[in-house]
């Protein structure tokens, strides 16, 4: 059996990994996860680079969840000759029938927006560019195939999968996978996707396995550790109040499907423990405000906490103004707002979307306060604000940052170094081997050697993109 790190290998974003194995007298290839790269012109490069063997090749695909970096080239891929399956959860595929053609529309809309730009004399440097048609997205969605949590499934002869919940985002899957090669002994390999923190907001604890031969596990904060919720909580309390006092607003970049929900449920359930005053909230996001329906459709694969403040917020409506921003005029019309508007608004890297026209309006004033939530690739609009950049490019022009920004970093829905190492232990023996990917360098290293430390693991590997290892 080999391995080929394609992606999310020396960065976070776009994930996949291709595995190959002889089972049933043939080659049988298929990939875990096929993700965008984001930040800036190198993903986009990679995002157009040709796969090192033909899409038509591969047998099937196992998708752990439906973020873009682990979903979002799936219709480039199926309009360049894949035709297998794709399996994944069921709130992972209705997740995906909002988050694809989301996607094809922000990408057509960027392009067009550009060349209105062009035209004008107002765009200097290279067009973006279109990875797939909703077309190519309506594919996609038609290949897809559900299997629920903890249930067996064989894929072909000699392979067999099975998803646990990862505790990440709704519909979020542990890729358990079982593969028997001729002549070979059963081997099980796990594919982490992305692990969720444990006690935090909206989903349960990640589900731990107790036996693989391989593990391929996520490194996003392999290098450090979150703030507990009880700090996170008194840091955005102060920023809320500090602000709303300043008649400022609060802008917050969110990643539509999950963090969204999450900064939601834990500002209304701080209203409803009297630690906030009243708010205006304002989902300005089409996609999360969908991803918000889809969450209380599944709403009994939320944790108990999240029930409870779900409720309570039926029963109190008046305690939060919570406006959900439908069309465009609407969008516009926020920026009018001078003071005590928290806006909740995609994308969550600030790279696109109608968070870039919110930060174009509210950067410039010191009384507003931006408040980071998540993680930030290198070079994305984001992290260079985490960074502290004093003036940002936005829509071809320079804006000023004089307002205040705060990351808040115990919102991740990514465990932290020790939550990691706590899922590890799950395992009752020792892996064979240990890849670690879906980090940058520092993060994947540093986790790395925490494992061999800590949990005395020999073969720990922190694979090259396009490498291929044998398992």
């Amino acid at each position: 059996m080999k391995i080929q790190f394609l992606g999310a290998a020396g960065e976070v974003t776009g994930s996949r990994h291709s595995v190959e194995a002889t089972v049933g007298g043939r080659e049988v290839r298929f990939i875990v996860d096929f993700g965008m790269f984001q930040g800036g012109r190198e993903a986009t490069a990679k995002n157009l680079e040709p796969l090192p063997f033909p899409a038509k090749e591969i047998d099937f695909i196992v998708l752990t969840h439906a973020h873009i970096d682990h979903s979002g080239l799936l219709p480039r891929l199926c309009a360049q000759g894949f035709s297998g399956p794709i399996y994944c959860t069921d709130a992972t595929f209705e997740l995906l029938k909002i988050l694809l053609p989301d996607s094809a529309h922000l990408q057509r809309s960027d392009v067009e927006r550009a060349e209105r730009r062009k035209k004008a004399g107002k765009w200097r440097g290279d067009l973006p560019v279109t990875l797939y048609s909703m077309e190519e997205t309506e594919l996609a969605l038609g290949q897809c195939q559900v299997l629920p949590y903890g249930k067996s499934l064989e894929l072909c002869q000699g392979i067999n999968l099975e998803f646990q919940n990862a505790g990440h985002i709704l519909g979020s899957a542990i890729a358990v996978i079982d593969i028997t090669e001729d002549h070979s002994n059963k081997k099980r390999c796990v594919f982490s996707g992305d692990i969720g923190m444990k006690g935090k907001l909206l989903m349960p604890d990640p589900a731990k396995i107790a036996q693989a031969d391989v593990v391929v596990v996520e490194s996003t904060y392999g290098d450090r550790l979150h703030k507990t919720l009880a700090d996170t909580e008194s840091e955005l309390i102060e920023v809320v109040n500090t602000t709303l006092s300043a008649h400022g607003n609060i802008i917050i970049p969110a990643f539509a499907v999950g963090r969204t929900q999450e900064m939601l449920f834990l500002l209304i359930n701080l209203v409803r423990r009297n630690l906030l005053p009243h708010l205006s909230i304002w989902v300005d996001s089409p996609m999360a405000t969908a991803a918000t329906h889809l969450t209380q459709h599944f709403f009994g694969q939320l944790d108990k906490e999240s029930q409870s403040t779900f409720e309570w917020f039926k029963k109190n409506p008046s305690a939060v103004d919570l406006r959900f921003i439908a069309d465009v005029e609407e969008s516009k019309a926020l920026n009018k707002i001078k003071g005590g508007a928290i806006i909740i608004s995609a994308s969550g890297m600030c790279d696109a979307g109608r968070i870039l026209h919110h930060l174009q309006n509210n950067l410039p004033r010191a009384q507003n306060a931006i408040v980071i939530t998540g993680f930030q690739a290198y070079g994305s609009l984001g992290r260079r604000l985490v960074d502290k950049a004093t003036k940002v490019r936005l829509f071809g022009e320079e804006v000023p940052v004089r307002a205040s920004v705060h990351t808040i970093g115990g919102l991740s829905a990514h465990a932290d170094q020790a939550g990691l190492l706590d899922w590890l232990r799950g395992f009752t023996s020792e892996p064979k081997t240990v890849f670690v990917v879906h980090g940058e360098p520092e993060a994947s290293a540093v986790l790395a050697q925490s494992i061999r430390e800590e949990l005395e693991w020999k073969r720990v590997i922190i694979p090259e993109r396009l490498h291929t290892y044998a398992c």
